[in-house]
């Protein structure tokens, strides 16, 4: 008997909830939704963070051409995407097809693109994040000129490949499997720009390369690395220690870069002041020194008005005013210079043009930025 009366008993179920809450309620009451039916594969698929890439160019984005046997640009971002397996379970993906050009051919205006880009591209709410594939040789330089002009603290990761897509050995699909990753990972908040292959997580300020030809080229030197990525986890090491963030004007101005070297005669300063430089970084020797040839010739330049940042040839330390002789560090910025401070000299540069655009030759407000 008990048996007889449980249908009749879901029946009236059924029909009590219909005639009050409405059909909706009376078949979620009566039977739960399949597992993986579409819907809930839909709202899965919805709760992945969006990440956009932004595809720039370089090694990552080239294969050999058999005709010349160099490599040349020849992928797109799209193509990227489709090499990297499990991509799909990290995130929701768009692609933004800037550039396909070497980074050798990259120039701080065609990173102001860039960076407009890639805010374009934050201030979607929707956006958790953007990679950025782009060129080795010039990376180190493009993600510091993004770090210190994005408007957003989303997570910007620029990442690309030492071996190209027709390499026996590609660590393109690898390293950008990670850069999304890092993305989405909460453990990699607040580090502003990084440089991540390989597994290493670079501060867009202190990394450099080091390598030409090795997968385990950037490093960040005395600083350290900011994390680590190995077996799907960001391993936190280090917060970053310092962001200059300036905004991104209309042009910059035209600011020169000159290594000095043993014998050097200064010529070449002098020919960037008369070619209308309105800066000058020099990579200077030892913690900031020119010889007294350099010297008369930055005395020419800061006559002229032209704003001069000394920085160092050597990898680690600082730019210090410690020597007093003819183009010792310390004459240097008693008459005037700019001390860079442990900015690498390529950098430095960069930083010179946004400050000038933005405040001029304020030398005060210069001097702050380094």
């Amino acid at each position: 008997m008990p048996m007889a009366r449980t249908p009749i008993l879901a029946i009236l179920t059924v029909l009590f909830l219909t005639l009050t809450l409405g059909p909706g309620a009376a078949i979620t009451a009566g039977a739960a939704a399949p597992q993986g039916s579409a819907p809930a594969a839909k709202n899965g698929a919805k709760a992945l963070p969006l990440v956009v890439v932004v595809s720039t160019g370089g090694t990552i984005a080239e294969k050999t051409d058999p005709k010349t046997g160099g490599a040349v640009p020849t992928v797109s971002g799209d193509d990227l995407i489709a090499a990297v397996p499990g991509l799909a379970t990290l995130a929701r993906i768009e692609v933004v097809n800037y550039s396909n050009i070497d980074s050798s051919q990259m120039t701080p205006e065609r990173w102001a693109g860039l960076s407009r880009a890639v805010d374009a591209a934050l201030n979607r709410p929707e956006v958790g994040g953007v990679v950025v594939t782009h060129g080795t040789d010039t990376m180190a330089e493009g993600s510091f000129f993004l770090d210190a002009t994005l408007t957003s603290d989303k997570p910007v990761v620029f990442t690309g490949a030492m071996n190209d897509a027709s390499s026996p050995f590609p660590d393109g699909p690898g390293n950008l499997y990670n850069a999304v990753l890092q993305v989405c990972s909460p453990n990699s908040r607040d580090w502003g720009v990084t440089v991540t292959l390989n597994g290493y997580i670079n501060s867009a300020r202190d990394v450099r390369k080091t390598q030409t030809t090795n997968v385990q080229t950037f490093e960040s030197g005395e600083k350290g690395y900011l994390g680590y990525i190995t077996s799907g986890t960001v391993s936190r090491f280090n917060d970053r220690l310092r962001r200059v963030r300036l905004p991104l004007p209309e042009t910059l101005p035209k600011v020169a870069f000159l290594a000095t070297y043993a014998g050097d005669d200064g010529a070449f300063v002098r020919h960037a002041v008369d070619d209308g430089a309105k800066g000058i970084v020099i990579n200077g020797v030892g913690s900031g020194n020119v010889n007294e040839a350099v010297y008369g010739a930055v005395k020419y330049a800061l006559s002229k008005g032209v704003v001069v940042v000394i920085s160092t040839t050597v990898y680690y330390g600082s730019v210090e005013p410690v020597y007093g002789d003819l183009g010792g560090g310390l004459m240097l910025e008693k008459d005037g210079c700019i001390l860079a401070g442990d900015l690498p000299g390529q950098k430095a540069r960069l930083l010179l043009m946004l400050g000038l655009a933005g405040y001029g030759p304020d030398a005060a407000k210069l001097k702050a930025l380094f």
